[in-house]
């Protein structure tokens, strides 16, 4: 087969050869060091997984033979490796924060990264059943990467109207490409504006990223989690922090707002206090979605042993763009995967410093290993649904790991008689209960992204077991990448206000504002000072909406209120909420418009042509906006400095003027986004 070739279902081409093998392998070690950049740099990282569909697609390209499948295959393997960063830099440079460590070893942090990561992908594999095919969540950038796939070896345009959905993709990429140059690297547009009311010492903050992918996002997945998202916010924000403000005691207000002002002081309060409302909310509707879905996870897992039979009595009734790995092979190892994390915990793992007995520590660290394997499958599936729900760009997997956090902390604490502890031992324990939480934060940040790789191999009509097989390869591609790129962003820049050495220029050092938080959570824990109020609010209020869900579903409501959804937009900064609402808005809008005076089959074939339209254009905007974050990282590294490419002067950086046209963008592209998803005879009427 060459270059052109589709994949139907009942088609079996190569998958797994060794040109895909090999790109997947670099790209998932260059993707993994350029997101483990960006996300120690902005507190957020890029979902490569529509990158890297386009990077191997032009690679490929090179080769006279090659289809759309092997092409899937390589992304499926490249995307590991930006996810497994993504749960690395949440945790691990916490124990450089906490002075554990004073840099990055290589085995020790490539063994926690590969054991997490491998777990994450064997726990997806009965989740696949349970998330993709039984509850049918949207996956947004699953969807997106399976379109580009198609669109990139469509014969025809299948999308309705002019220039194909290769077209319409590379339209939308293109354009988001340009905006995310002018606003990150060229500092030309604002890529978010914000602005605040002040009501007797309360601040009301709200404001909106001007993010297309956002946007493409919100499109995809929906009216209802634009809304749900948006409601959490709107909690947090217009409610959460005004209360807490005008409530708080003066000292411990000062103390959080400092010096801020307006919109960055209602940043600091929530930030210090009111996400943990959502930490909290997500850990009651994480366990609440975790056993709304036991049965299609239970149903996945009898699928897989079925299938197993099936293979042993020599049965090949299995479709096979149904065939997963063994579930055996994800029993045996899982086991298997228990010894190397608890070798590890063994020995880092400082009984020195925590000054206990042998047989304390032996039982710290048996317990933390066991944690690790129960916790990484919970989390994997809350994960694995929230990236169904909201991409998993957006996926809060830094509040899935305080939650981690938080329920270690408090079992080591008791384990260990933390009561007595002196500082040294306090941090020690900490520490304990961040290589906990960073086993579980790889392998849920990987059950994430893999769902979206398995979403868009349905799409495509690929061989899930070899997705699987695949996706074992890339993490341990990046988990080898991971620790020399960590160790060198350290010694280039300094992480969270630890240095290397001195002299070094605190303007370009690396927040690592998730790993600043997952230190402060583990230390508050053993030093007994975290915001066990707002936590439990959170929790109330996730109930609250649990029960409404319930009491909707009991009266047969076709309208049902998902308590993750709720809880993501909680935690999350309001700001990146309002674009998914308006995309969220313009789906339901667009909808609405073209099946005006139309009924029956008519109506539904105007909104499946203005829904794939608008989801062609809505993937080409992820595309572009992540392609370009991830080629930005490249020079922001190299000259150590995210200003390298400002072509105006640094006062008019943050000003008005690029205030107005990064709005102006802004609005166009939700104006554009509109018009395309109605397509032209729509738009002239328009």
């Amino acid at each position: 087969m060459t270059g052109g070739d589709g994949a139907p279902r009942e088609q079996s081409l190569p998958e797994i050869t060794v040109k895909a093998v090999l790109l997947g392998v670099l790209l998932s070690a260059v993707l993994g060091g350029a997101n483990a950049y960006l996300g120690l740099k902005v507190g957020l990282t890029v979902s490569a997984s529509v990158p890297a569909a386009v990077i191997s697609m032009a690679l490929l390209r090179a080769f006279r033979r090659h289809n759309i499948l092997e092409n899937n295959i390589v992304q499926t393997s490249a995307s590991a490796g930006e996810s497994l960063a993504a749960g690395v830099i949440f945790t691990l440079p916490a124990l450089i924060l906490l002075g554990h460590w004073q840099g990055f070893p290589f085995l020790p942090t490539m063994a926690i990264a590969l054991c997490g990561g491998i777990l994450g992908v064997l726990f997806t594999v009965p989740l696949r059943r349970a998330l993709i095919i039984e509850a049918d969540l949207k996956f947004p950038e699953g969807v997106a990467t399976g379109e580009v796939l198609k669109a990139g070896y469509e014969k025809k345009d299948e999308a309705g109207g002019e220039g194909g959905g290769a077209k319409r993709i590379a339209i939308g990429a293109i354009a988001a490409a340009l905006l995310k140059l002018a606003q990150s690297g060229l500092k030309a547009a604002q890529s978010s504006v914000q602005g605040s009311l002040t009501a007797g010492g309360s601040v009301f903050g709200f404001g909106t990223d001007l993010s297309p992918a956002l946007l493409g996002v919100g499109f995809i997945v929906g009216p209802l989690v634009g809304i749900l998202l948006l409601t959490g916010g709107a909690i947090s924000w217009l409610i959460g922090i005004p209360v807490f403000m005008a409530t708080a005691d003066p000292a411990e207000l000062a103390a959080i707002v400092g010096t801020a002002r307006g919109y960055d002081a209602a940043f600091e309060v929530w930030s210090a206090r009111i996400r943990y409302m959502g930490v909290g909310a997500m850990v009651i509707g994480g366990a609440w979605a975790l056993l709304s879905l036991a049965k299609f996870v239970k149903a996945g897992i009898q699928s897989s042993m079925a299938a197993v039979r099936s293979r042993q009595a020599g049965s090949h009734t299995i479709p096979r763009t149904e065939r997963d790995m063994p579930v055996t092979w994800v029993l045996r190892g899982t086991l298997a995967l228990a010894a190397p994390i608890f070798v590890v915990y063994m020995l880092v793992v400082d009984r020195t410093a925590l000054g206990v007995s042998g047989d304390i520590h032996l039982t710290a660290v048996a317990v933390g290993t066991v944690f690790a394997l129960a916790a990484g499958f919970l989390f994997a599936s809350v994960a694995g649904y929230m990236a169904g729900l909201v991409g998993s760009s957006n996926n809060p997997i830094s509040g899935v790991t305080i939650a981690t956090l938080l329920a270690i902390s408090l079992i080591l604490y008791w384990i260990l008689g933390a009561d007595s502890f002196d500082a040294e031992a306090r941090l020690a324990g900490a520490a304990a209960a961040i290589l906990v939480g960073a086993v579980v934060a790889c392998a849920a940040a990987i059950a994430g992204d893999n769902m979206q790789d398995l979403k868009a191999g349905r799409i495509v009509g690929a061989t899930p077991w070899k997705q699987q097989v695949m996706q074992v390869i890339g993490v341990t591609a990046g988990a080898v990448a991971v620790a020399p790129v960590l160790g060198l962003l350290f010694e280039a820049y300094g992480l969270g206000g630890v240095f290397p050495r001195e002299g070094m220029d605190p303007n370009e050092m690396l927040q690592a504002p998730q790993a600043t938080l997952m230190s402060s959570v583990a230390g508050g824990v053993f030093s007994r000072d975290l915001p066990w109020g707002m936590i439990s609010i959170g929790a109330a209020i996730a109930a609250a909406v649990i029960a409404l869900d319930e009491t909707l579903k009991a009266r047969g409501s076709s309208v049902r209120v998902p308590v993750l959804a709720v809880a993501v937009g909680i935690y999350l900064p309001i700001e990146l909420e309002v674009p998914m609402f308006a995309g969220g808005m313009i789906a339901w809008l667009v909808a609405r418009a073209v099946s005006a005076g139309r009924s029956g089959d008519a109506a539904k074939a105007a909104k499946d042509g203005a829904s794939r339209r608008g989801l062609l254009f809505a993937s080409g905007l992820i595309t572009g906006e992540a392609l370009i974050g991830i080629m930005l990282a490249i020079p922001f590294a190299a000259t150590q400095s995210t200003d390298v490419m400002r072509i105006i002067p640094p006062e008019l950086v943050d000003s008005t003027l690029t205030a107005v046209i990064g709005a102006a963008s802004g609005i166009a592209f939700v104006v554009w986004l509109y018009r395309t998803a109605l397509g032209r005879r729509g738009a002239s009427a328009a």
